[in-house]
């Protein structure tokens, strides 16, 4: 397609990518053998990382509580399965820069035996605050990707008094199709993760949006919600990036979140396919969640479809279990457009990872960055009506004021603009690089502010303390020379008072013995 004729068809947000779905899309899910060992990152989920609360050298369960959660918004992670606790340190992070962060390792028995489980047979008898207390202590995030703890929107949605919950299913990124699986195989666990989920927020109905490529699911989600007339399956256009909540929430209802608002202050709660069933697993069967549908996808994989996996499972293992054609260009954590590019396969996936993709040769090149031409292609495809050309010029020049006047802070990384550069500006690179800058001068400011605050406060207690000591020493000065007065007048007293005169010897005046007396 010549650049004319793509630019005249772009819709009014969004890009059409090829999906490059099949055939993983259509091969029935695969359960992953268990590895030999197992890596847990501590840091799985928006908020603090959870706490390790095992020991190495340690037996533990699969299903036992690793390590417990830490302040508000954070998750208890647990073990994918069981065997002995060898280590407790650093793995490479499944981040571009290759960072450490802290995991717990397993050494699996093969026995896959579990904790004793608690399952609850009847959810919907349950208070809304105990179905968000046993979600939470499930560890379920977000496996949408934004990994945010389950239970904390469940908590938002109940105080916000959320009237629709809008469920996604879009699964709009290319090779990735995770969320088609469950819906296709485990649609019954879908809906009914739901249903809990609509008690526990309060909701009542739920709209799930399915792109309209994705008929398999639409059917099988369909026959699923059939008894339950508050679930409605809505099959929405298959255009990146539907996934993303604000551009689902406008399709399904017409409403628009605002800039710098939550879902929720507009009536509706969002939710992924994947994290309702993993809440179905929770409640229905007392398992946390431990494992997860992965995509395996891309030209080097042999054998690409998706995958029944335990958290923790090394990339290469994933690679060794569907086979490659050849060695892998590129590696990918979640999908092309938005997703993270691994620097080697010794990187275990989280709770929300949704697919690894090994690209080939072809599929890794990245054509050679050419001057923009100003056609306004990425003001067209933006989904969130940014002028993406006026950011980056401010960004190229270092203006990072005048790319925020942008509302540069609304940019959601979709990849849309760059995706449809006939100059393949790497646009969204220059926004990453933005926020992160932005986000630097911020955490600088809060650190001087905070540093100022300690020396005011330091100098503030300084003079508070000097004026005490210098009052403490004048209370004592005073007491001294009170004292020194005191004991001066005291003298002088003694001195003006008159010496006491001596009592006369009484043996000196009596008479001797016999004296008077008359022979």
């Amino acid at each position: 397609m010549g650049f004319m004729e793509r630019f005249f068809k772009q819709p009014r947000w969004g890009v059409h990518p090829d999906d490059h779905k099949r055939p993983a899309a259509d091969a029935a899910l695969r359960v992953l053998p268990l590895p030999a060992r197992l890596f847990v990152p501590l840091q799985q989920h928006v908020g603090g990382p959870a706490r390790p609360i095992v020991l190495v050298g340690q037996k533990v369960l699969k299903g036992q509580l690793l390590a417990e959660p830490q302040g508000n918004i954070s998750a208890p992670v647990h073990a994918p399965t069981s065997g002995i606790v060898s280590a407790i340190g650093e793995i490479t992070a499944p981040h571009p820069s290759g960072l450490a962060q802290v995991a717990i390792t397993i050494d699996s028995d093969g026995r896959e035996e579990w904790i004793t489980r608690d399952p609850v047979a009847d959810p919907f008898a349950l208070a809304p605050e105990e179905i968000a207390r046993l979600t939470a202590a499930a560890g379920v995030v977000g496996l949408g990707g934004a990994t945010f703890p389950a239970a904390v929107k469940f908590n938002l949605g109940k105080r916000l008094k959320v009237s629709t919950l809008i469920v996604n299913g879009g699964e709009c990124e290319p090779y990735l199709s995770s969320d088609d699986r469950i819906m296709r195989e485990r649609a019954d666990e879908v809906v009914d993760g739901i249903r809990i989920i609509m008690h526990a927020i309060g909701a009542k109905n739920a709209l799930v949006g399915i792109e309209d490529n994705k008929p398999e699911a639409i059917a099988a989600m369909r026959k699923a919600a059939a008894p339950f007339g508050d679930v409605k399956i809505c099959p929405v256009p298959a255009r990146y990036p539907m996934g993303s909540d604000k551009q689902l929430i406008q399709t399904l209802t017409g409403k628009e979140v605002p800039a710098d608002a939550r879902a929720a202050e507009v009536g509706v709660l969002v939710h992924n396919v994947s994290t309702c069933a993993a809440v179905h697993r929770a409640l229905r069967r007392g398992e946390p969640l431990v494992e997860r549908i992965v995509t395996v996808n891309g030209g080097a994989v042999a054998t690409p479809g998706n995958l029944f996996a335990p958290i923790g499972t090394l990339v290469s293992d994933l690679l060794k279990f569907t086979g490659t054609n050849a060695e892998p260009s590129r590696l990918i954590l979640g999908g092309p457009m938005m997703g993270t590019i691994l620097p080697h396969g010794r990187v275990p996936i989280v709770k929300g990872c949704s697919g690894i993709l090994a690209f080939d040769a072809q599929e890794a090149h990245v054509p050679e960055a050419g001057p923009c031409i100003r056609c306004g292609s990425c003001t067209s495809a933006c989904p969130m009506g940014l002028l993406p050309l006026e950011m980056a010029n401010h960004i190229r020049a270092g203006d990072l004021d005048g790319a925020t006047r942008f509302e540069l802070s609304d940019c959601i990384a979709c990849g849309c603009c760059a995706y449809v550069c006939p100059s393949h500006i790497p646009l969204v690179q220059y926004f990453s690089y933005a926020k992160g800058e932005l986000q630097s001068r911020e955490r600088a400011k809060l650190r001087n502010e905070a540093t100022k605050r300690l020396v005011e406060q330091r100098t503030a207690r300084l003079e508070r303390e000097a004026k005490e000591k210098a009052a403490a020493n004048a209370k004592r000065k005073a007491e001294r020379d009170a004292a020194k007065a005191k004991a001066a007048a005291d003298a002088a007293a003694k001195l003006a008072t008159p010496a006491a005169t001596p009592l006369a010897n009484p043996a000196a005046s009596a008479p001797a013995s016999g004296e008077g007396v008359s022979a």
